[in-house]
C-alpha cells in the first residue's frame, strides 16, 4: 500500500467521525475502504473479518467484561455513596471542601470501579445538586468533575491499561502497568486539588463542618470494604494469586457480595445490571475489533517501521522526539476514543520510544494519561459529555472553566514524561518490571 492509501485511510476515518458515525464504525469502513481501493489483491471483507476475530482471541481481554461488570455493580451498590461520606469526612472542612470531596470521591470509586464513566456519573449525580445548593459555580463543578474521573483510568484497576498491555505484544506487563499507575494518578488528583484550592480561597467557597474524630471513623468503618476491594483485586494481581482476567471475576464477586451486605441491590434488580453491562461491552470489544484489524493493515503495510524512521531521522533529540509524539496523540485524543487510539497508536510508537530508551511501561502511563485529556475536551470527549448530561449544563458552558483542568493535566503529563523515575519506582521497587 503506497503512501496515498495511508492518507486515503485517514481522510476517510475524519470525515466518518466529523459525520459523526461512531467510532467502531469508522475505523472499521476505512479499514475495509483502504483494502478494496490500494489493495484489491486482498479480499477486504474476508480479511477484516478475520483479523477482527484474532485481534480479541486474547485471555487477557476477558478482564474487560468482568471489570466493567464490576463497575455496574458498584455503580448501583451503595459504594459511591459511602465513598463519598468518607471523603466528605476526610477533607470537607477545607474551603471549598465540596471540590476537595469530588476529587477524593473520584480517584477512590474511579480506582475500585476502573471506569472513568462511572465515576463522573455516580460522583457528579450525588454531587452536583448539593454543589449547586451551596452556590459552587455550576459550570465549574461539571468541569471539575469530567476531569477528576480521568484518575480512575489511570490508577489501577483500569481496562485501558490492560488494552495497552494487548497492544504492546507483552512488552509491557498488566502487573507492572497496574503499579506504575498510581503515583501518576495521585499526582493528577493533587493537581486538581491545588487548582481546586487556589479557586476556593479566590472565590470564597463555602466549607463544610469540621467532623468529630468518631464521625470520621464511622465514615471510614463504613467504606472501609469498599477501599478493601482495591487492595484485594491489584495485590492480588501484582503478587501472583490471580491473573488479571481472575482478579476481575474476584472483583465482581466482591462487589456483588457487598452490595448484598450493603442491602442496596436485590436479585430482581440484577437483570438491569447485566444488560447495562452487556450493551458496554458489546460497545467496548467491537471497538477493539476494529481497531484490532486496522492495526494489522498498519503492520502488514510496515507503517511502524515507516513512521520510526521519519521520526528518528527528523528528531535526533528524544525530548523533542517524545514532545512530538504527546502532541500528536493530544491531537488524536480530541477526535478519538481511548481504546482504538490505543490499540492503533502504540504498535506505531512504541517501536520508537524503545529506540531512544523508553520503558514501555512508562510510555503506557504517557499514553494513557495523554488520552485521558482527549476524553475531556470536544468533538468526541465521552466524558464531556456524560459530565454534561449528569450536571444539566450544556457543554459549550462547560468549555471555559475545564481549561485550567486541561492545564492542570499537560503540566502533569509534561512531568511524568521526562522525569520516568516517578513511573517506574513502584514496578522497581516489586520487581515487575
Amino acid at each position: 500500500m503506497e503512501f496515498f492509501g495511508i492518507i486515503f485511510l485517514f481522510v476517510v476515518l475524519f470525515i466518518l467521525l466529523l459525520l459523526k458515525v461512531p467510532v467502531a464504525y469508522s475505523v472499521g469502513i476505512a479499514t475495509v475502504l483502504t483494502l478494496l481501493f490500494y489493495l484489491p489483491a486482498l479480499p477486504a471483507l474476508t480479511t477484516v473479518m478475520q483479523q477482527m476475530t484474532t485481534g480479541i482471541d486474547s485471555f487477557a481481554l476477558l478482564a474487560i467484561p468482568f471489570f466493567i461488570l464490576a463497575g455496574d455493580i458498584m455503580n448501583r451498590g451503595g459504594i459511591a455513596n459511602r465513598l463519598i461520606n468518607f471523603s466528605k469526612s476526610l477533607v470537607g472542612s477545607f474551603p471549598g471542601g465540596l471540590l476537595y470531596v469530588n476529587v477524593v470521591s473520584a480517584m477512590f470509586f474511579g480506582a475500585v470501579s476502573g471506569s472513568a464513566a462511572a465515576s463522573a456519573s455516580a460522583i457528579g449525580g450525588i454531587l452536583s445538586k448539593r454543589m449547586e445548593e451551596e452556590n459552587y459555580p455550576k459550570p465549574f463543578s461539571a468541569a471539575l468533575n469530567i476531569t477528576s474521573s480521568t484518575v480512575g483510568l489511570i490508577i489501577p484497576p483500569s481496562n485501558v491499561l490492560i488494552v495497552f498491555a494487548l497492544a504492546s505484544g507483552g512488552a509491557a506487563s498488566v502487573e507492572a502497568l497496574f503499579l506504575a499507575g498510581y503515583i501518576p494518578g495521585l499526582l493528577v488528583g493533587l493537581g486538581f486539588i491545588v487548582l481546586g484550592g487556589y479557586v476556593a480561597v479566590r472565590k470564597k467557597f463555602p466549607k463544610e463542618k469540621r467532623v468529630s474524630f468518631r464521625q470520621l471513623w464511622y465514615d471510614f468503618s463504613r467504606a472501609f470494604l469498599s477501599i478493601l476491594m482495591i487492595i484485594v483485586v491489584v495485590g492480588g494481581v501484582v503478587f501472583g494469586v490471580f491473573t488479571a482476567t481472575e482478579g476481575a471475576v474476584v472483583a465482581v464477586l466482591y462487589a456483588l457480595l457487598l452490595s448484598f451486605y450493603y442491602k442496596e441491590i436485590k436479585i430482581k434488580d440484577l437483570k438491569n445490571i447485566f444488560l447495562t453491562s452487556i450493551r458496554t461491552v458489546a460497545i467496548v470489544m467491537f471497538l477493539i475489533c476494529t481497531s484490532m484489524a486496522l492495526s494489522w493493515l498498519f503492520a502488514y503495510n510496515n507503517i511502524p517501521q515507516l513512521v520510526s524512521e521519519i521520526m528518528l531521522s527528523n528528531f535526533d533529540n528524544p525530548i523533542l522526539l517524545l514532545l512530538a509524539i504527546n502532541l500528536t496523540l493530544l491531537v488524536v485524543g480530541t477526535f478519538m476514543d481511548m481504546t482504538p487510539a490505543v490499540l492503533i497508536f502504540t504498535p506505531i510508537f512504541l517501536p520508537i520510544v524503545i529506540d531512544i530508551g523508553i520503558h514501555p511501561v512508562h510510555f503506557g502511563i504517557i499514553m494513557v494519561l495523554n488520552l485521558c485529556i482527549g476524553l475531556c475536551t470536544p468533538p468526541v470527549g465521552t466524558l464531556l459529555f456524560v459530565g454534561s448530561g449528569v450536571s444539566g449544563i450544556e457543554v459549550s458552558k462547560i468549555i471555559r472553566p475545564l481549561v485550567p483542568f486541561l492545564i492542570t493535566m499537560v503540566i502533569i503529563l509534561m512531568i511524568i514524561t521526562y522525569i520516568p523515575q516517578i513511573t517506574m519506582f513502584l514496578p522497581r521497587l516489586f520487581g515487575v518490571e
